[in-house]
């Protein structure tokens, strides 16, 4: 909600976000700030039932997620910034498990925002024309028509790290073998990808829900395996 709030006036002029209440007018910026309030209330419900040092860590987090809707504005590459705030949960997650120090979490956190990266660039595909013309920048932009090659890039950075995660867990290979389903997800996506087309662009983004079950399966194969 606090994104679609900052981003209403670019919103309004993107034909695929136009609609959005808030650009819209549907929803008016007061009522939006409400909800983004009552939301930020159910948040902090989450985050005091966490230790206190994985709420720290968590705290962390707030400037980035302020941050973030101004990036288009700044940055060619937003979906970085973007990176950071998704996987920044990986972080929290960690340390309220208790789990050991090492380099398994920063390459977990450095796979998940590469991964972000790849996914939210195809993603930008669909509003490229409309970004072009309002001066919002993205990685899409960027990489230009090299952006199956960029988004190839991305995703084989994100499977090393986390290779490198789960190895520095446990050194088996075990651990390529449960990476393999995701591995082979994802390259299908970058081999059928159609940069012009939106709605291939939508379908490949809506995918990564399944990529991302195919790499929590990999961790927990690796992570309860005798």
């Amino acid at each position: 909600v606090y994104n679609d709030i900052v981003d209403r006036d670019l919103d309004a002029r993107v034909a695929r976000t136009a609609s959005r209440p808030v650009a819209s007018g549907a929803v008016s910026v007061r009522n939006a700030l409400l909800w983004t309030l009552l939301l930020s209330l159910v948040g902090l419900l989450v985050l005091l039932r966490l230790p206190f040092p994985a709420r720290i860590v968590a705290l962390g987090s707030l400037i980035l997620v302020a941050a973030y809707p101004f990036m288009k504005r700044i940055t060619w590459w937003p979906q970085a910034w973007l990176g950071l705030v998704f996987s920044w949960g990986a972080l929290v997650g960690w340390v309220a498990a208790g789990g050991a120090q090492g380099l398994a979490l920063p390459l977990l956190y450095a796979g998940s925002i590469a991964w972000v990266i790849g996914y939210d660039t195809i993603y930008a595909l669909q509003d490229i024309e409309d970004d072009m013309l309002i001066g919002v920048k993205s990685s899409a932009r960027a990489m230009g028509r090299h952006v199956r090659g960029g988004v190839a890039a991305c995703y084989a950075v994100a499977l090393a790290c986390w290779a490198g995660a789960l190895w520095a867990v446990r050194p088996d290979p075990l651990v390529l073998v449960a990476l393999l389903p995701a591995a082979l997800h994802l390259t299908g996506q970058v081999a059928t990808l159609e940069p012009q087309d939106g709605a291939d662009a939508l379908a490949k983004f809506r995918s990564n829900r399944f990529a991302g079950l195919l790499i929590f399966a990999a961790m927990l194969v690796v992570g309860s395996a005798p």
